[in-house]
């Protein structure tokens, strides 16, 4: 990129916004085929810059749990590639009609989504997000400007290459796609206080940074928030859904926020699924921090304090607790959750809907994985991020989560009495 400012690539993302609204379907499709195509092809040099990536992360510590989601291979640079098609294939929301009546003087209205215009990011050593993010905005007619950190400024930086050339091979105009990295914590800075150019901001990454993000901001922000994630076992749950679904849901990607962290048993089920869900997560190499019950009924368990209720590990360690009722399980979600995804594991029919209905969370399961809490699992092909707030998106966030509405009103001539 050209040396310039960050408020001239703040200024430049807003003027390509009205470009990318106006662009059709048609056209958004063959720009997204155009990026899956490019990361293909550009695979080996976006492997070597994040080889790069991980050498650093590696000599400065930043922990296993960074590294998986940093780390790039032919693999996830292709399933990178799907994702973007996957995107493409969706229905493009701009444009639908989310209501509308005729008034009674023949005025008619219709309520239609509109893209949001520029859609900010911020967000730590997940290049994926890079891809991700940008092909959403793009498919929802969005431009975007992007803060990826430091830990990933050399894969992030060829990944904004390789779709901004591929843009501009598409006839769309490459300023859709905006990057901010090099201008460290001022970039960010800027992006929080980016009013008049940034329509809505999205952070994710750690609770650290969310809440500097949500406190730091005069753009509005869609909050995703850590995934402090609670399964509860009930006296019914059958002994293979029990252990096969804690098991999947913190051993398959210990390291993301749809992970387990903690796994509540009802007293009336301890002595039989304890054993079963404990033995099973450290024949995995999870660590089990336990209450007093739980440390009874098996060996090696780290005796549990009130800082594990609250934490989200993002590691092969979880948190088990045994309580007396359901009532009690809810009473300690409430406490403890952050608001992602909770998960109950049940043969009795009442207590799933109960549970489904009393937990407030943005994502709540009965007799499922945690791990399906995903964009990508839920059909949108991939995700801006889930958000854990109330106001205008919950959940994983997909295409109509990046449009807002306006409402049309076509008349006759027709004036106010």
């Amino acid at each position: 990129m050209t040396t310039d400012t960050v408020q001239d690539r703040l200024a430049r993302a807003k003027e390509a916004s009205r470009a990318t609204a106006r662009l059709t379907s048609d056209e958004k499709v063959r720009a997204l085929e155009a990026v899956a195509g490019a990361l293909e092809s550009n695979a080996a040099d976006i492997i070597a810059a994040n080889a790069q990536d991980i050498e650093a992360g590696r000599e400065n510590g930043i922990g296993d749990a960074l590294i998986d989601r940093l780390r790039l291979d032919r693999k996830r640079v292709a399933a990178l590639a799907s994702a973007v098609r996957a995107i493409a294939a969706l229905p493009d929301p701009v444009g639908q009609v989310v209501g509308g009546h005729r008034m009674p003087n023949g005025v008619n209205l219709q309520q239609v989504r509109v893209p949001f215009g520029v859609v900010g990011a911020i967000y730590e050593a997940r290049p994926n997000v890079t891809v991700d993010i940008a092909a959403l905005a793009l498919r929802s007619g969005n431009a975007n400007v992007l803060r990826g950190g430091s830990a990933a400024r050399a894969s992030n930086t060829v990944l904004v290459r390789v779709m901004r050339d591929a843009l501009e091979s598409a006839g769309v105009t490459p300023e859709a796609i905006q990057t901010l990295d090099d201008f460290g914590r001022d970039g960010a800075k800027a992006l929080m206080h980016g009013r008049g150019y940034v329509d809505v901001l999205v952070p994710r990454g750690s609770a650290a940074l969310i809440e500097t993000v949500v406190t730091e901001s005069t753009v509005p922000v869609i909050e995703t928030g850590a995934g402090n994630v609670h399964i509860v076992l009930d006296e019914t749950a059958p002994d293979d859904w029990a252990r096969e679904i804690v098991v999947n849901a913190k051993v398959q990607r210990p390291s993301v926020c749809n992970a387990v962290e903690t796994v509540l048993v009802l007293r009336q089920a301890a002595p039989r699924l304890v054993p079963l869900v404990a033995s099973a997560l450290q024949s995995e190499g999870v660590a089990v921090h336990g209450d007093d019950m739980v440390r009874g009924l098996v060996s090696d368990v780290i005796p549990a304090t009130e800082e594990d209720w609250a934490t989200e590990y993002l590691s092969l360690d979880v948190a088990m607790k045994v309580v007396d009722t359901l009532d009690d399980a809810l009473a300690h979600i409430r406490r403890y959750s952050t608001g992602h995804t909770e998960s109950i594991v049940t043969a009795d029919a009442l207590n799933a809907e109960r549970f489904l209905a009393e937990v407030d969370s943005a994502v709540v399961m009965a007799n499922a994985s945690t791990r399906f809490t995903d964009g990508s699992e839920f059909g949108f092909g991939a995700e801006v991020g889930i958000s854990t707030q109330k106001l205008h998106a919950r959940g994983p966030m997909g295409l109509s989560e990046l449009t807002s509405t306006k409402w049309l009103a076509r008349g006759s001539g027709q004036t106010r009495a």
